[in-house]
């Protein structure tokens, strides 16, 4: 929380903060917080890697690193965009490669960014030269593959995260399955809250209306399915993803969700 910054005076005495020294402290602080929400923004959610890897110097290494730089040059004028590289009437088929990158709806561009440059250099670790993978952070997402599935719905289920049940709580119910409903019907990214429950969804920019509503239709339906109770959960199928938590509760780096599972 921001406090202000008073200068306090007695009768006899007189005591202030130069001006200075208050703009240092301001920035300070701005550099501390901007600092904690883009360390936030990094946290590491799951890796997606193919079986199949492709040889160093081949067709596909040639497309997929230009692809991998011009995510990270996208992301710091956009919060999604898709790319295919190497489909060329001459180019051999082997050899194509096509990606998105998408950052999560409330971000500002320059974190979007920094999270795209974080998730791709984390991606090429996680994946070392897999002709498909896909990494999620926190705040942002990566995709690439041999290929094209851009546009096609994927409600596979990748990765759940369940926090301890809340039991004989009407209220909390009433409120979580709100919010549920609420995020059920995004169109893109979207926020909700009733009462002490808060949440957010989001589709990935390649899904038609019909396709995103169809995937966090899934989405909700999981929550209930394999976290029941759950007074927070997470759940990410292959082209959406949504949360809900109850206000104050739920923080990833604390470790307070404690049941999860990566779907391969």
């Amino acid at each position: 929380m921001l406090r202000r910054l008073h200068s306090y005076s007695t009768e006899s005495t007189h005591k202030t903060i130069p001006a200075p020294r208050l703009t240092l402290l301001f920035f300070l602080f701005l550099s501390l917080s901007n600092h904690d929400s883009f360390v936030k923004a990094r946290i590491f959610i799951y890796a997606d890697c193919s079986q199949e890897t492709y040889a160093p110097n081949s067709p596909f290494e040639e497309n997929h690193n230009p692809l991998l730089a011009s995510i990270v040059s996208s992301s710091s004028q956009a919060y999604y965009n898709s790319f295919s590289f190497g489909n060329g009437s001459s180019a051999p088929t082997e050899g194509i490669c096509y990606g998105l990158y998408q950052c999560r709806g409330d971000l500002r561009i320059t974190d979007c960014s920094r999270c795209i440059e974080s998730a791709v250099t984390q991606i090429s670790l996680a994946c070392p030269y897999s002709y498909g993978a896909a990494l999620q952070l926190e705040s942002c997402y990566v995709k690439y593959e041999n290929i094209d599935f851009l546009g096609r719905l994927d409600k596979k289920l990748k990765y759940i995260k369940c926090s301890k049940s809340v039991n004989n709580d009407v209220e909390f119910f009433k409120r979580r399955d709100d919010v549920l409903a609420d995020l059920s019907t995004a169109m893109g990214f979207k926020v909700s809250s009733s009462g002490s429950v808060e949440g957010y969804a989001q589709c990935f920019g390649d899904l038609s209306s019909g396709d995103c509503s169809s995937c966090l239709a899934d989405a909700v339906g999981r929550f209930k399915d394999l976290c029941g109770s759950a007074a927070a959960a997470a759940v990410y199928l292959g082209q959406c993803y949504a949360r809900y938590w109850e206000s104050g509760y739920y923080d990833l780096s604390s470790g307070s969700i404690h049941a999860c599972f990566l779907i391969h």
